[in-house]
């Protein structure tokens, strides 16, 4: 199989622009990118006129939620691939608070076996860190490993137990594997929804204060520098956490972490009032000065990625409010245009810069082998048409969700085709 894509344009690092490419692709892979004023053959391959579109590396998204097995009325592997595809996604991570939880090699090899079967985006199974995810026993970290999980995580709920989680971060360093924390204290959060701040003043109620993420992030940095292993901070959302994470780095620590589009975008103080619980997500929305720290946590490295935290839930369930409703939002089909829009059309950070914290980034963070486009690299590619405006209409979503405070929203930058090993899983 070959494809030609042909007058595409690629960003250049070294130049700080993009320049117009026709890419060759055979068997999967990268097999040539040469200058678009060079005559090609295209005889006998598919071809995409990408003319006038930004052509990058797939984007890789480490933190999704797929529901599946157990919760699939609100996603499935198949409908959150084909929302990934859409959002230019070709390669996602999964966390494990599926039901039954992601903690046996069986349950591994099912996500696996169904997102090959669907062949669409690559999908990265973590396994979780304790039994049922309920902080009291460790699960078969070699067996997990050896069934395909990526990584360790009990995302939806921290770790309360510090020798607990000490015990899977030495077991994690032996088997040179990740462990990768959602850093909340739930004594602390108990019974609020939103962040502690103007918000729940205003309104009358219990917020959710920042210590309940840092000082989880605290202790976590320690605890990783005592035993060695990479310590992957999730969703990171509060200036005293970034603070914790910046110092871990500069002593040398292997912390490593992401963030949300929404709160890099959205503050507490956005959230319009009591009644719409498509503002519900954990970590909550945080406040102004939040959101300026982590964007400058994004900007000096600090935070190494971007991620979506696509959280899918049904209609009905946010239609139960605030106080009752899950929490989380969708995020895979929007997150490229909401961040093109609000931060490269605005002029504050370069392509290549929010290219790099979609792509390179995760890629060099979690030892993927994508991530760039280069002769021998998988053909992940995704077509980008920069100039396409339209607005966040939920009705289009291929997810099986429609849980976002985005619905309205008049965006730039569109994706309109995604390539997985040289296969076209979308296209407008």
């Amino acid at each position: 199989m070959s494809l030609w894509i042909l007058n595409g344009k690629v960003w250049n690092e070294s130049m700080a622009s993009l320049e117009s490419k026709h890419i060759k692709v055979e068997n999967g892979v990268i097999a040539a990118i040469v200058d678009n004023n060079e005559q090609v053959s295209t005889e006998g391959s598919e071809v995409i006129d990408a003319a006038g579109k930004l052509v990058s590396p797939g984007f890789i998204d480490m933190h999704v939620h797929l529901r599946d097995p157990g919760f699939t009325h609100k996603e499935d592997i198949v409908t959150g691939s084909q929302a990934a595809a859409k959002g230019g996604f070709t390669t996602i991570a999964c966390m494990p608070n599926t039901r039954p939880v992601t903690d046996t090699p069986e349950t591994v090899k099912y996500i696996i076996e169904k997102s090959e079967e669907a062949k669409l985006v690559k999908v990265l199974p973590y396994a979780a860190i304790t039994k049922n995810e309920l902080g009291r026993e460790l699960t078969d970290f070699a067996a997990l490993k050896e069934a395909g999980a990526i990584g360790f995580t009990d995302d939806g709920v921290g770790v309360q137990n510090a020798q607990m989680m000490k015990n899977a971060m030495a077991l994690a360093h032996s088997l040179d594997m990740p462990v990768i924390a959602h850093c909340e204290d739930d004594s602390l959060v108990e019974g609020a929804w939103a962040s502690e701040g103007e918000f729940s003043r205003k309104h009358g109620i219990k917020g959710i204060p920042n210590e309940s993420e840092a000082i989880h992030v605290g202790r976590d940095v320690l605890l990783a520098e005592a035993t060695g292993v990479h310590y992957h901070v999730c969703h990171v959302s509060t200036e005293q956490s970034v603070r914790l994470i910046r110092l871990a780095k500069q002593v040398g620590v292997n912390v490593t972490a992401e963030v949300c589009p929404h709160h890099l975008i959205l503050s507490d103080e956005d959230i319009p009032g009591l009644d719409d619980a498509n503002w519900k997500m954990n970590p909550p929305l945080r406040t102004p000065r939040d959101v300026q720290a982590v964007l400058e946590a994004l900007e000096d490295g600090t935070i190494d990625m971007i991620v979506t935290d696509h959280a899918p839930h049904s209609s009905e369930e946010k239609a139960k409010g605030v106080d009752l409703a899950p929490f989380g939002i969708v995020g895979l089909e929007t997150a490229f245009p909401l961040l093109y829009t609000k931060f490269v059309a605005t002029g504050r950070w370069s392509l290549g810069f929010l290219l790099k914290r979609m792509t390179e980034d995760p890629a060099r963070v979690f030892r993927l082998n994508q991530g760039s486009i280069a002769v021998g690299k998988p053909a992940d590619l995704t077509v980008v048409d920069l100039e396409s405006t339209r607005k966040v209409d939920p009705s289009t979503f291929l997810s099986k969700s429609t849980n976002t405070p985005f619905t309205g929203w008049e965006l730039q930058g569109w994706p309109c085709a995604t390539i997985v090993d040289g296969n076209v899983v979308w296209t407008e």
